[in-house]
C-alpha cells in the first residue's frame, strides 16, 4: 500500500506498526484540533471529534495489545488517515471562509461530513476482532461502527428556514424590500455577526469578494447560485446605506424647483382628457389610456378616436418611454409637494396641520418610494413632535403615518425609536382616548419586530403596564395586538419580569410549567427576584405548582432554582400559609435532612423557607384555620436535632423558625415541648458560640421558653457561667434584638437567692443601668430592651432585702425610674412603678427620725422639718422616699393612662403612703398633687382588680372628714353603679364606703 506524505509516495508496509498506530493517532488529534476550530456547524463537528476521541482511546488500546500486523488492519488504518485529512481539510477551509458563504453552503459541508463518518465506520470495520486477545475492544469497536453508521449532521432548524427562504426569493425573483430585509437580519443573526451594521454590510461584502474569486474553485452551477443569492439580499436597506440613499434624494430634490410643473399635453389620453397612468399605442400612432381604450373598442368601435381612420389591428402596444416620463412627472411633483408640506406642520393653525397631515397620509399610501422621501426630508421627529400636541386628530394623524413607515423596514422601525422621546411619546397616547391609543399600540406593535426596538420598548415607564391593561380591552383587535406585543416583548427576560409585576403572569408560567428545562431554570430564576408587591397574585395564578414539581426534579440545577424561587416568593405570609396547605412541608424537609452532602447552599436556602412557613403561622389567617408547621411531636424532634448537626446558615434559621412559632397560636404548646426536649440546655450552649448571627437567633428563642416556663427547668442548666455570658452579651452585642432578649432572659429568670446573687456578682446592676440610661430609646428593640431591664431590676428591689435596695439605690436608679415613668412604654412604667412602690414600702422604717435642737441654736436656724409622709429625714439614697424622688405627681399622671398593669402598678406605689400611721398625712400629700380625683375615675374603670383596689385606697381616704367633705360628691355615683352593676364582692365595698360618706346606712342589705 501506498501513503502520500509531502507529495511522495510511501509504501505503508515499510513502515513498523506501533509506527503507523502513532501517525494514525497524531492524524486524528490534528484533526480533533482544526474541528474544535471551526466556528460554523459547531455542534456537528464536536459530535465529529467526539468519534474521533473514542477511536483515539481505541488506537492507544490496539497498540498495546497483541494484535497480528496484518494487512487488513493496516488497511483501516490507511483509510483513517486519509479521511481524517479529509475532514481536517475541510475544518480549515471553514475557518477561513466567509461565514455567510459556509451557512448558505452548510448542507454541502455536512454531507461531506457525513461521508468521511461512514468511510471512517468502514475503515474500523477492517480491523481484524477476531485476533484480539481483549474482546472488550472488539466490543468497543461495534459500538462505536454501530454510532458512526447511524450518525447524521443537518443544519438548525433555524439555518434550515433561512435555506428555504434563500431558495423561496430566488425562485420569485420579484421579492420586496422587506422580505430581503428579513432575511438579512435571520444570515446575521445566525452566523453571530454584531448587530451594527457596518459590521454587517462588511460580512456580506466580503462574501460577494469570495464569490468572485476564482481561486474559490466551485463549480458553475455553484457560483451562478450564490450570484443568485446576493443578489437577494442586495435589496435589503442594510446594502445601500442610508446616507447615499439620502444623498442621492438631495440631489434629485435640489435640482428641481419649488412650484409643481403642469402635465405636457401628450400625458394626457384624448379620451378621458386626464393624465393617464397605463398608456398604449394603437395602431394608428395615438396613445390612449389603456382602460378607455378597451372600453373604446369594447363598444364595437374599430377606428381611432381622434383620426376616425379605420384600424387595421386592435393590438394594443405599451408605450413605456411615454409612461417613465408622466412617472418622473408626477415622482417630481410629488417629490415637491412634500418638501412643500413640511413647513405647514410648525403652523399654529390646526386645520392647515390637519390637511397636510391627510395629504402626507395619502401620499404614504399611494407609495413606498415617497415614504423613502419623507424618512430623507426629516419628517419622523416631526411625527413624533406632534404626538404632544393638544389636538387628538393631529396626534391621531401622525400616529397613523408613523404605523405606515415603521411597517417598511427595520431601519424605519429604529429610526422611529431614536428620535428624541419617541417610545415615550408613543406610549403617552397608550393611556389616551381608544382610537388614539390603539394607534399607539399598532405602532409600538410595528416596531417590536425589530429586534433593536424590540429590546428597548420594555424599558419605558408604564408601557408594559399599559399594553397589559390594553389585553381586556373591549376592542378585540386591540386586545389581540396587545396579546402579540407581549409575545414579542417576552423575548427578554426583563420584559417578563415586568410582565410579572404588572399582575401579567402567563409567559413567566407557561416557560416555567411547559417550557424546556434550560428555560424553566430561567424563569424560576426570574420569580426569585421578585418584589414582595407581585409575589401574593403570582401564587394566585399558580406558580406554587410548577415550583413544588422541580423540587423534585433530578437535575441539582433545577431543583436550585426552584428553592430559590420558593426562598423569594415565601416571605409573603400568605404565600408561605398557602405552600403548607399544599404541601410543600414534605418536599423541603426531605431536601433538607437528605441533602447536605451533595449541595449545602441548597440545605441552607430550604431552611431559609422553613422559616419563612414559621413566620407565616404568625398571622391571622393561620390561627383561623389552625395551620402549623410541625404537626408532630417527631416533626418538633427531628427539626430541633438538626441544630446540632449542621453549619451556621441552617443553624440561624431553624433557631428563627422555631423563635416564630414560638410566637403563634401554637406558641405554647411548641415551648413546652422544646423544654421537655432539653432545647434549654442546648440554647445555653449556643450562647458561647463565636458565630454571633446564630448566638443571637439562639438568644432569640431562648427567652421565648423563658417567657412561660418552670423555675426548675432553668435552675437545672442556667449557672453562674450562663448569666454571665448573658450580661456581656448585653454589654457588648451590636444586635439590639439580641441584647433586648437577652435581658428578657435575666428578667424571666427564678427569683431564687443564688440566681439575685449571681446576678450581682457578675455586674448586673450596672448593666441594667447602662442599658436604662442608654439614651437611644426610639428602636424597637431598645425599648423592648429597657421593658426588660426595668422588670429585671423588680428582683433587686423587693422589701425584705435591704441590702439589694441599697445596692440599687446607691447605683443611681431611683431617679431614673421615675424619669421612666414619664418616658417609658407602658410595660417600662409598669415595673418602674413596682420597683419604686418596693423602694416605698422600705421608707418608713429607714427614715432618720428629726433631731431636737438646743434653745440657742433655734435662735440662728429654721427648724428642720421631716418627711411630710415619713415624718423623719428622707432622701433618695438612704429611706428610697418617692416624695423625695419626686415621683408621686408621675405616678399620679399614669392613673389618668390606658394600660390596667401601669396604672395598677402606680396605684401600687401610691397607697404605700397611705398605709397604718401614714395614711393621714400620705391622704394630705395625695390630696396636695390632685391624685384623689384620678382614684375616683379608676371606680368606673372596666378592670376588677383596678375598682377593687380604687374602693380599698377611698375607704382609708375617706376615714378623714375633710376629704369625705372635699370628694364625696365626686365619688357618689361611680359608687352607686359599682353597687347596681358591680360583681358581688366589689358590691359590699362600695356599700361600705357610701355608708362612709352617709349615702348608705350601715344595716343596708348592701352589707
Amino acid at each position: 500500500m501506498l501513503k502520500m506524505e509531502s507529495g511522495i509516495a510511501i509504501s505503508t508496509s515499510l513502515v513498523s506498526l506501533p509506527e503507523l498506530f502513532s501517525q494514525t493517532i497524531l492524524a486524528i488529534l490534528d484533526c480533533i484540533h482544526a474541528a474544535k476550530g471551526v466556528l460554523t456547524q459547531m455542534e456537528s463537528f464536536e459530535k465529529f471529534s467526539n468519534y474521533m476521541e473514542k477511536i483515539t482511546l481505541i488506537l492507544k488500546e490496539l497498540s498495546k495489545s497483541n494484535v497480528d500486523d496484518s494487512e487488513s488492519l493496516r488497511s483501516a488504518l490507511d483509510i483513517l488517515n486519509l479521511e481524517v485529512r479529509v475532514v481536517k481539510k475541510l475544518a480549515l477551509e471553514c475557518g477561513a471562509r466567509n461565514k455567510v458563504y459556509l451557512l448558505i453552503s452548510c448542507r454541502k459541508i455536512l454531507k461531506q461530513l457525513e461521508s468521511s463518518t461512514k468511510e471512517i465506520c468502514q475503515a474500523l470495520s477492517l480491523i481484524p476482532l477476531a485476533s484480539l486477545d481483549d474482546l472488550r475492544i472488539g466490543n468497543k469497536i461495534s459500538r462505536l461502527c454501530k454510532d458512526m453508521l447511524e450518525a447524521e449532521y443537518s443544519p438548525s432548524m433555524v439555518e434550515d428556514k433561512i435555506l428555504q427562504k434563500i431558495e423561496s426569493g430566488i425562485q420569485e425573483s420579484n421579492v420586496d424590500r422587506c422580505y430581503a430585509n428579513d432575511l438579512f437580519v435571520s444570515i446575521a443573526e445566525a452566523i453571530r455577526v454584531p448587530d451594527e451594521t457596518l459590521a454587517i454590510k462588511k460580512e456580506f461584502e466580503e462574501f460577494k469578494t469570495e464569490i468572485q474569486d476564482s481561486k474559490l474553485g466551485i463549480d458553475m452551477a455553484e457560483a451562478r447560485r450564490m450570484e443568485q443569492v446576493f443578489a437577494l439580499l442586495e435589496k435589503a436597506d442594510a446594502m445601500t446605506s442610508y446616507e447615499e440613499k439620502a444623498k442621492r434624494y438631495l440631489n434629485d430634490r435640489n435640482s428641481l424647483g419649488m412650484q409643481p410643473l403642469e402635465p405636457l399635453h401628450s400625458f394626457y389620453c384624448p379620451i378621458t382628457m386626464d393624465v393617464m397612468v397605463d398608456p398604449v399605442e394603437i395602431s394608428s400612432g395615438r396613445t390612449f389610456e389603456r382602460s378607455a381604450i378597451e372600453r373604446w373598442f369594447a363598444d364595437g368601435n374599430k377606428t381611432c378616436p381622434v383620426t376616425s381612420i379605420h384600424l387595421d389591428t386592435l393590438v394594443l402596444q405599451p408605450n413605456k418611454t411615454l409612461r417613465q416620463s408622466i412617472e418622473e412627472w408626477k415622482d417630481r411633483n410629488k417629490m415637491t409637494t412634500i418638501v412643500s408640506i413640511k413647513p405647514k406642520l410648525q403652523s399654529d393653525e390646526e386645520q392647515e396641520v390637519l390637511q397636510s397631515l391627510s395629504e402626507l397620509q395619502d401620499l404614504c399610501m399611494e407609495r413606498e418610494l415617497h415614504r423613502d422621501w419623507m424618512i430623507f426630508e426629516g419628517y419622523i421627529p416631526i411625527f413624533i413632535g406632534l404626538l404632544s400636541a393638544k389636538n387628538r386628530e393631529i396626534r391621531t394623524h401622525a400616529l397613523a403615518i408613523l404605523c405606515i413607515l415603521a411597517r417598511d423596514s427595520h431601519d424605519n422601525k429604529e429610526r422611529i425609536a431614536k428620535a428624541d422621546h419617541a417610545l415615550e411619546s408613543i406610549v403617552r397616547s397608550l393611556a389616551r382616548q381608544i382610537q388614539e391609543s390603539k394607534l399607539a399600540l399598532q405602532l409600538l406593535l410595528q416596531l417590536s419586530r425589530s429586534i433593536v426596538v424590540r429590546d428597548v420598548i420594555g424599558t419605558i415607564q408604564g408601557c408594559i403596564f399599559l399594553v397589559v391593561t390594553m389585553l381586556n380591552s373591549d376592542d378585540a383587535q386591540a386586545s389581540r395586538d396587545s396579546k402579540e406585543l407581549l409575545d414579542n416583548l417576552s423575548y427578554l427576560d426583563q420584559n417578563v419580569i415586568q410582565m410579572a409585576k404588572a399582575n401579567f403572569f402567563k409567559p413567566s408560567l407557561q416557560l416555567l410549567s411547559l417550557g424546556p428545562d434550560n428555560v424553566r431554570l430561567l424563569m424560576a430564576k426570574t420569580l426569585s427576584k421578585l418584589t414582595d408587591h407581585h409575589k401574593l397574585s403570582l401564587f394566585k395564578d399558580g406558580a406554587l405548582g410548577p415550583l413544588l414539581q422541580l423540587l423534585s426534579h433530578g437535575n441539582l440545577g433545577m431543583k436550585s432554582a426552584a428553592v430559590r424561587a420558593l426562598q423569594n416568593l415565601s416571605n409573603l405570609a400568605q404565600n408561605g400559609l398557602q405552600m403548607i396547605k399544599e404541601g410543600a412541608v414534605g418536599p423541603l424537609f426531605e431536601i433538607l435532612y437528605r441533602h447536605s452532602l451533595s449541595s449545602p447552599s441548597l440545605r441552607d436556602q430550604v431552611a431559609v423557607i422553613i422559616m419563612h412557613l414559621a413566620k407565616s403561622t404568625n398571622s391571622q389567617e393561620a390561627d383561623h384555620e389552625q395551620i402549623s408547621l410541625l404537626e408532630s411531636d417527631e416533626d418538633i424532634f427531628k427539626l430541633f436535632c438538626l441544630i446540632s448537626l449542621t453549619g451556621p446558615d441552617v443553624q440561624r434559621n431553624i433557631l428563627e423558625a422555631f423563635y416564630a412559632m414560638c410566637q403563634s397560636s401554637s406558641g405554647p404548646d411548641i415551648r413546652a415541648k422544646l423544654r421537655q426536649l432539653s432545647a434549654v440546655q442546648v440554647l445555653v450552649q449556643f450562647c458561647e458560640v463565636n458565630n454571633h448571627m446564630v448566638r443571637a437567633s439562639a438568644v432569640k428563642l431562648f427567652y421565648w421558653l423563658t417567657v412561660d416556663g418552670d423555675d426548675i427547668s432553668f435552675q437545672e442548666h442556667v449557672g453562674q457561667r450562663c448569666i454571665d455570658k448573658l450580661l456581656r452579651i448585653i454589654e457588648t452585642s451590636s444586635d439590639e434584638e439580641e441584647a433586648a432578649a437577652a435581658m428578657g432572659i435575666i428578667s424571666n429568670l427564678p427569683k431564687d437567692i443564688q440566681i439575685t446573687q449571681w446576678l450581682l456578682d457578675s455586674g448586673a446592676l450596672d448593666i441594667i443601668f447602662a442599658s436604662i440610661t442608654d439614651g437611644n430609646m426610639n428602636s424597637l428593640h431598645k425599648k423592648q430592651e429597657i421593658e426588660n431591664a426595668v422588670r429585671a431590676l423588680c428582683r433587686f428591689t423587693i422589701s425584705t432585702n435591704r441590702e439589694w435596695q441599697k445596692k440599687v439605690a446607691e447605683a443611681g436608679f431611683i431617679p431614673v425610674l421615675v424619669q421612666l415613668l414619664v418616658s417609658g412604654t407602658s410595660s417600662t412604667k409598669q415595673n418602674a412603678a413596682v420597683s419604686l412602690k418596693q423602694f416605698s414600702e422600705s421608707s418608713t422604717t429607714l427614715s432618720q427620725p428629726v433631731k431636737k435642737r438646743r434653745a440657742f441654736i433655734c435662735c440662728l436656724a429654721a427648724a428642720e422639718t421631716g418627711c411630710p409622709v415619713h415624718q423623719g429625714i428622707c432622701t433618695v439614697e438612704s429611706s428610697f422616699c418617692i416624695l423625695e424622688a419626686n415621683a408621686v405627681e408621675s405616678l399620679v399622671k399614669i392613673l389618668g393612662e390606658g394600660d390596667f398593669g401601669a396604672c395598677e402598678a402606680s396605684l401600687d406605689a401610691l397607697l404605700t403612703l397611705i398605709e397604718d400611721e401614714r395614711m393621714q398625712n400620705g391622704c394630705k400629700v395625695l390630696d396636695k398633687v390632685n391624685a384623689i380625683p384620678p382614684i375616683i375615675k379608676l371606680l368606673s374603670s372596666t378592670s376588677t382588680n383596678l375598682q377593687k383596689k380604687a374602693l380599698g385606697a377611698l375607704e382609708r381616704i375617706f376615714r378623714l372628714p375633710e376629704m369625705k367633705q372635699t370628694y364625696a360628691a365626686l365619688a357618689q355615683m361611680p359608687l352607686v353603679d359599682i353597687t347596681q352593676r358591680g360583681s358581688g364582692g366589689l358590691k359590699s365595698l362600695a356599700a361600705k364606703v357610701l355608708a362612709q360618706l352617709n349615702v348608705l346606712g350601715e344595716q343596708s342589705s348592701y352589707f
